[in-house]
């Protein structure tokens, strides 16, 4: 098998176009091509009257080393890589050894406990939410009835937070090991469309996700794994010889203790009383940067025609999404964060008389408004101190929206154009928000600090340069989009993944601050499932 990279094509070519260059580019008759798959499809629209795709092919062909030498000068072509998964070298354990015991059932913990599993080392799974589709009730019922569940809501839950989403599954992280190759099959496995192997950016959304999860789930359980739901880690006990700090076990929100010398915590970026409870038993914590800012509505149409310009609705291209970054005068960073096309602005508290805000789309992505979170990237200098001290700052900034939305879960909103003026908005425009329960209209002004508004405001008007229209008065600002990544990092060996300062601790995911996203964090979790089995081989 051989790969063939960047084969371009117009957008609105015929289905016979792809062969026809594949022998092109190889120049080979018809006979000798015996198959083709296509094993990344993606676009470049900078010239939106002539986008065109860009295909990675996987060609079986009569004569493949022949072909190969003869064009051993393009880089372009060359033998396909072997991207199918292996496993590590798993003993095992010995009689009476304790097992594994996961923390978490997101993307990454769900991935740590279906490798584990699959390798025969019976997981045990702690997840303090509950299984997806009453997560989903609970969910959308504070959405409608503004009641709160603390413990089942878009943070906690069978899926993590990553449920409540896009759905994206892509990432920018280095994957030399095809990690990601592999994450994609099992979810194609548990239902997903299949055209994730090879879209350039693939997504599922909420509704999609629900299903696959509960697949994964039952797999899990069928290879000897165990799950157990609502299920919370109130305590970590870690015994400290000659001066090794090693994990013994841990104590349930029931009274129960569960042993084990292998500990995944995969607890999400808002775990707060987990990250609490690790530091107060001595676990090596750090403040790490994260970001802050307002969920942004356009209308997607808007958005499809500034990208996408005449093509705009071709179902190959789908809604448009974008990236976009302004470096401000007063030295802050301002960019677009998890993009949702065609989506809606969600409510994504976890905690009582706080807001958050987060954004999330179904498969389809046929809602009438783009959203995306435009964020201000803050550091531990901005927050000094306590290890833990972004957490209070995030603490602040969500119990001041709850109160400029009402004191009642609504979320404070203004329109862009007040926004830039720095006056409060009174009534809506042609966009309709789509967070529920409501928007409060208002100044949101006292919603971030003084460095971050600013920032903000010079953003907007500049956004406008790289997306023509993008300076829309009418556009819907919502606040505040607090939880874009952990504001901890539980620091790891860059070896055997485990703590740095207490043995038999696997840091892993969002929360433990080595992942963004479903993708990378689900990558993240194999990795720390293979140095669990290579611990409990040693």
């Amino acid at each position: 098998m051989l790969r063939i990279s960047e084969l371009k094509l117009p957008l609105d070519h015929p289905e016979s176009a792809l062969r026809e260059a594949i022998l092109a580019r190889l120049g080979i008759p018809s006979a000798d091509l015996v198959d083709f798959t296509v094993f990344k499809r993606s676009y470049d629209a900078r010239k939106k009257s002539a986008i065109v795709l860009i295909y990675q092919i996987d060609a079986e062909v009569r004569g493949e080393a022949a072909v190969l030498a003869r064009l051993a000068k393009d880089q372009q072509v060359f033998p396909s890589p072997d991207t199918g998964y292996k496993f590590v070298p798993a003993a095992k354990p010995a009689p009476g050894t304790p097992r594994p015991v996961v923390v978490g059932m997101g993307p990454c913990g769900m991935f740590v406990a279906l490798i584990l599993a699959q390798m025969g080392l019976n997981p045990l799974v702690l997840e303090r939410g509950k299984v997806v589709r009453e997560r989903t009730v609970d969910t959308f019922g504070f959405w409608r009835k503004r009641k709160l569940n603390t413990e089942s809501n878009v943070q906690f839950g069978e899926g993590g937070a990553g449920t409540f989403s896009d759905g994206k599954l892509y990432s920018q992280i280095k994957d030399p090991k095809h990690y990601g190759r592999k994450v994609l099959t099992e979810f194609v496995k548990a239902g997903a469309p299949e055209e994730i192997l090879y879209v350039s950016k693939p997504h599922i959304g909420t509704f999609r996700l629900v299903k696959m999860v509960e697949q994964i789930r039952a797999e899990i359980i069928a290879l000897g794994g165990e799950i157990r739901f609502e299920t919370r880690v109130d305590d970590i006990y870690v015994s400290n010889e000659a001066g090794v700090r090693q994990v013994q076990g841990v104590r349930l929100s029931s009274g129960e203790e569960i042993p084990t010398r292998h500990l995944v915590m995969a607890i999400g970026h808002s775990a707060r009383d987990t990250f609490e409870l690790l530091y107060q038993r001595g676990v090596y914590v750090e403040a790490k940067p994260f970001s802050i800012g307002f969920r942004v509505e356009h209308p997607q149409s808007l958005i499809d025609v500034c990208r996408f310009g005449p093509n705009a609705g071709n179902k190959l291209l789908g809604a448009a999404d974008y990236k976009i970054v302004h470096h401000a005068s007063n030295g802050r960073s301002v960019y677009s964060f998890c993009m949702c096309p065609g989506g809606t602005v969600v409510a994504a508290s976890s905690e009582e008389g706080r807001v958050v805000t987060n954004g999330m789309s179904q498969y389809s992505r046929n809602e009438r408004n783009a959203n995306s979170a435009i964020v201000v990237g803050i550091t531990p200098d901005d927050y000094p101190g306590h290890p833990l001290a972004g957490i209070a700052f995030q603490r602040e900034l969500e119990s001041r929206a709850y109160v400029l939305g009402g004191s009642n879960y609504d979320a404070p909103g203004q329109l862009m154009g007040d926004f830039v003026r720095g006056i409060p908005s009174k009534e809506f425009g042609a966009v309709v928000p789509s967070f529920r329960p409501a928007v409060h209209l208002t100044d949101l002004a006292p919603s971030l600090p003084d460095y971050a508004i600013v920032a903000l405001r010079e953003a907007f008007v500049a956004f406008d340069k790289q997306i023509k229209g993008y300076y829309k008065e009418d556009a819907v600002l919502t606040g505040v989009e607090t939880r874009t990544s952990s504001p901890i990092r539980i620091k790891r060996n860059d070896g055997d993944l485990q703590s740095l300062n207490t043995r038999g601790l696997f840091p892993a995911g969002e929360g433990a601050g080595y992942a963004g996203g479903i993708m990378s964090a689900a990558v993240d979790g194999i990795r720390v499932a293979e140095a669990v089995a290579l611990a409990m081989a040693a």
